[in-house]
């Protein structure tokens, strides 16, 4: 096993009951050491996503306790395990690293499998690596299912959140045009990457009609509300192309898609696009943008200011 020398008093988050925020609690960590297949990285950022506390609000196995929390992180190479390579080929200690789906990402270090762990290109900052592939493969997911191509004119839902942004350029990549509900507030982003904003409230559909005279293809809800549902049917006759990430109920009673990272074709999908958006990201073709990073030790505080709804940009915690 190759391996820096270790004088580190690692940690990590955990949550230890199912609920709110205060089963939140960091704790020291033994890192175990890597074996076949596997890499030990020493973070450097480790990404923050809405499903980090809603997977614990939503928990109810006792046998899944205590939770680690975190799937997505950036960092160096510690160790690496015997004839181990990552996936992108190759691999030495120091070396920098990005990685998704991984469990326990809010530690100063963990042991991964190697196949979930990728070269950070240069030209992406720690942060921003740490967050490019819960929403980047999600919003990847979203267009792929639904069929997005070159033409389309697409309905977006929340346009200005980080899988919004993210859906938007990827759309403009393959030609699309999209509308992106968002609050008044956020025009400006959806705007800077490449989509036509509309704001969302009472009187959506007639102000997407407006926006989109020539009809709308695809409907992609990434907000789950009712009123985006409702809109997203009345526009799009094919239900094979609108799809939730967000409202799985309305999407069982009214017959359109749904996806999910915990969904076997989902988790499929998005292993085999990750390389792919790390291509782009490395181009500077796909942009993270980020609000904010916290100290690993604050992670709680991060969580609050992250369930806010409106961070303005992806939050990073750094060890």
């Amino acid at each position: 096993m190759e391996c820096m020398a270790d004088t580190h008093e690692d940690r990590r988050w955990i949550a230890t009951a199912f609920g709110g925020l205060d089963v939140f609690e960091e704790v020291p960590a033994t890192v175990a050491p890597p074996g076949p297949g596997e890499v030990t990285i020493e973070v450097r950022a480790a990404g923050m996503n809405p499903a980090d506390y809603k997977h614990v609000a939503s928990g109810s196995n006792p046998a899944d306790l205590p939770v680690r929390v975190g799937y997505e992180v950036s960092g160096v190479i510690r160790a690496l395990g015997p004839d181990t390579e990552i996936a992108s080929g190759g691999g030495a200690v120091g070396d920098e690293v990005l990685a998704f789906r991984v469990a326990g990402g809010y530690a100063s270090a963990l042991t991964v499998p190697a196949k979930d762990v990728f070269a950070k290109p240069a030209s992406l900052g720690f942060p921003e690596a740490a967050n490019l592939l819960l929403a980047g493969s999600t919003a990847a997911e979203m267009l792929h299912v639904t069929g997005v191509k070159e033409g389309d004119t697409v309905l977006l839902h929340g346009a200005s959140g980080a899988v919004g942004v993210s859906v938007l350029q990827q759309a403009a990549l393959l030609g699309a045009t999209v509308i992106g509900t968002a609050g008044e507030s956020s025009f400006d982003v959806v705007r800077r990457f490449g989509g036509h904003p509309v704001a969302y409230g009472d009187g959506l559909e007639a102000r997407v009609r407006e926006a989109a005279p020539g009809g709308i293809d695809v409907a992609l809800d990434a907000v789950g509300t009712d009123e985006a549902v409702d809109v997203s049917l009345a526009l799009v006759d094919d239900r094979q192309r609108i799809v939730t990430i967000a409202a799985p109920g309305r999407a069982k009673a009214d017959g359109f898609l749904v996806i999910a990272g915990a969904m076997p074709a989902s988790a499929a999908f998005r292993d085999g696009v990750r390389a792919h958006l790390i291509g782009l990201a490395g181009d500077g073709r796909l942009v993270v943008p980020m609000a904010r990073t916290w100290p690993l030790d604050e992670a709680r505080e991060a969580l609050e200011f992250l369930q806010g709804q409106h961070p303005g940009g992806k939050l990073a915690l750094i060890p």
